[in-house]
């Protein structure tokens, strides 16, 4: 059976919505039938969440606005409203971020302890020219040619690398990778797959971490499919599939359990690169997260300060720009790590602590209580609750806020950018309606400010959950907020 292309889906109902009889109230509710009509195409299965309203308030649509749904990486939106409503000096360098290092213990050999500060950016690229891991091993070569343990520490945050509710499957993703004070190169190791000659496995180069088995193979033609497979908490990762001999390269990604230990034996290998002996081994310090699911962190003590001068330490870019990349790309290990920052000012830097300062937020927000429950600052976790009308409060509040627009300007843009780079192009919304994306397992999220057809602005919050394996439920959302939009 053919589909209906989504610019002609849109146009069509909005046609329909036009047709609405003139009185106020009842074209009200002729659009918001209308609107429900077109989610009941999308047949048995789905179930939506819709509010639409002006800038002052008054609903548009409401379609069970106070159910709670799975929001995915909607949860985004709280995360980082509450670091533009809460953390200072968002456009100034990040100097409480960085990474730092300083030498302990031996006179001859000492201990060389990398710290991390809570910073997502640090990077032992080749080609990293700001927040490098090169420059703590150049300093360390500096001062010493032998040192004996390298040891990563990330007692910064409690011990939390993964939130309740993450489904496992994901921990060994690039999405799901561990989360540490202490972080290096996104808590990803890059295998680059190279074809060789047919027959042949490719070539497997990255950095020594984990042990790779190569079960890959390189074929004439056809498509390339390469896939990897790692149990958490493994060290093992086995690489299959195929891969044309004319293909480009294939870039894996695949994520890291502990990365205070990546990020020690990372700098382990930069220093003997610059001739300095390691004489011991690679070890973590971690701080226990006491307390279970759904339980209080126990353990709020700060790590103790060592009295160890620091050797080191880096200057990140503003987190300014961090929270672009968050909103933009969805990206999930940046966000887990500000929302822990959030928690810093609570008294731990636990997930719970964060929440906290997101609740304080939330209440001066005006928003619902029971709208919102949250188990982790990303959105992987399934525990996460959301209702449309607590997203679309926080929304309106924002634009009361002198950080409003700068925070409006994180989201990605319809057909420009970000995650929403490839959606509504064609339509009248293309450039017109700025909104975080969620994408989860039988989840679809989208929750922004759109500029409708009048030239005002209206706000939204749009949810679909146990949406069928079959296609998502984009598509419908798309017409749906087009057709609202030239409606108004």
């Amino acid at each position: 059976m053919m589909r209906t292309p989504v610019l002609v889906r849109a146009a069509l109902l909005a046609l329909a919505i036009a047709a609405a009889p003139s009185p106020a109230l009842a074209w009200q509710a002729t659009l918001q039938e209308r609107v429900q009509a077109e989610l009941d195409r999308a047949g048995p299965g789905p179930r939506f969440g819709l509010v639409v309203m002006t800038q002052d308030g008054r609903e548009l649509i409401a379609i069970n606005p106070d159910n709670r749904f799975v929001p995915a990486s909607n949860t985004k939106l709280f995360t980082t409203a509450a670091a533009f409503a809460t953390l200072t000096g968002l456009d100034q360098p990040d100097a409480a971020g960085g990474a730092a290092v300083r030498l302990e213990g031996r006179r001859r050999a000492p201990d060389v302890v990398l710290v991390g500060h809570g910073d997502a950016r640090l990077s032992s690229a080749p080609d990293c020219v700001a927040n490098c891991l090169a420059a703590l091993a150049d300093a360390v070569a500096a001062r010493t040619r032998r040192v004996h343990d390298v040891i990563g520490d990330d007692t910064l945050f409690p011990d939390q690398r993964w939130s309740p509710g993450m489904s496992w499957n994901n921990i060994v993703t690039a999405y799901g990778t561990g989360i540490s004070a202490l972080t290096l190169d996104d808590n990803e190791l890059a295998v680059r797959v190279t074809p060789g000659a047919v027959g042949q496995r490719p070539a497997l180069e990255h950095p020594p971490y984990y042990r790779i088995v190569n079960e890959a193979v390189t074929v004439a033609d056809g498509p390339t499919q390469i896939r990897y497979t790692r149990m958490p908490g493994s060290m093992d990762i086995r690489v299959t599939g195929r891969i044309a001999a004319t293909a480009e390269p294939e870039n894996l990604r695949v994520g890291i359990d502990d990365p205070a230990h990546y990020a020690a034996t990372r700098l382990r290998t930069l220093l003997e690169a610059r001739g300095v002996r390691v004489t011991g081994e690679v070890r973590v310090r971690h701080r226990p997260a006491e307390g279970g699911e759904g339980e209080q962190v126990t353990n709020n003590a700060r790590p103790a300060v060592s009295a160890e001068p620091v050797l080191a330490r880096l200057v990140p870019p503003p987190l300014a720009e961090d929270l672009v990349r968050i909103n933009k790309e969805s990206q999930n290990l940046h966000s887990e790590l500000m929302v822990r920052r959030l928690g810093a000012l609570q008294g731990s830097g636990s997930i719970q602590d964060g929440v906290a300062t997101i609740e304080a937020m939330m209440t001066s927000a005006g928003a619902p209580r029971a709208g919102w429950d949250l188990s982790d600052g990303s959105g992987m976790s399934t525990y996460n609750r959301m209702s449309p009308r607590a997203v679309a409060a926080l929304l309106r509040w924002a634009t009361t806020q002198p950080w409003g627009d700068a925070w409006r300007e994180t989201f990605p843009v319809a057909g420009v950018d970000g995650t929403l780079a490839r959606r509504f192009r064609g339509t009248p919304l293309e450039g017109r309606l700025f909104a975080k994306t969620g994408t989860l397992n039988a989840t679809n999220a989208l929750s922004g400010y759109m500029t409708a057809r009048s030239g005002r602005t209206l706000i939204f919050s749009f949810f679909a959950n146990d949406v069928l394996r079959s296609g998502g439920a984009t598509a419908v959302m798309d017409s749906v907020l087009a057709a609202i939009a030239e409606a108004n």
